[in-house]
């Protein structure tokens, strides 16, 4: 499968990943979420091995907005429906994956 990033070209943390690897001359794959979201099997593996909770930005406004954390609703439907709650980047290789700024998981993910 390869390396995947997650993450939007304005987001300041994706550019730290997407520098990262292009520094240790790693392929990988961008996929831009505001343009393309995020699929529910990608959503899926990623939760897999991180847990759903992990990936939700609970310090976004998206977050505080639609008041996330006072409803009852199925978590990766709003992943899925809204890419402004996921917190990035997601970078993935393969079923491993880690989220947020975190280079000693990037240089696992990269072996």
């Amino acid at each position: 499968m390869g390396l995947q990033i997650f993450g939007t070209r304005k987001c300041p943390d994706t550019r730290k990943a997407e520098r990262f690897f292009k520094e240790r001359g790693e392929r990988y794959q961008f996929i831009d979420i505001s343009e393309k979201g995020i699929s529910p099997g990608e959503l899926s593996s990623v939760a897999a091995a991180l847990g759903l909770e992990a990936l939700v930005d609970k310090g976004s406004s998206r977050y505080a907005e639609r008041g996330i954390a006072h409803l009852d609703c199925d978590l990766a439907e709003e992943l899925a429906a809204d890419w402004r709650l996921l917190r990035t980047p997601i970078v993935r290789n393969g079923r491993r994956a880690s989220v947020g700024v975190d280079p000693k998981a990037w240089a696992e993910l990269a072996d």
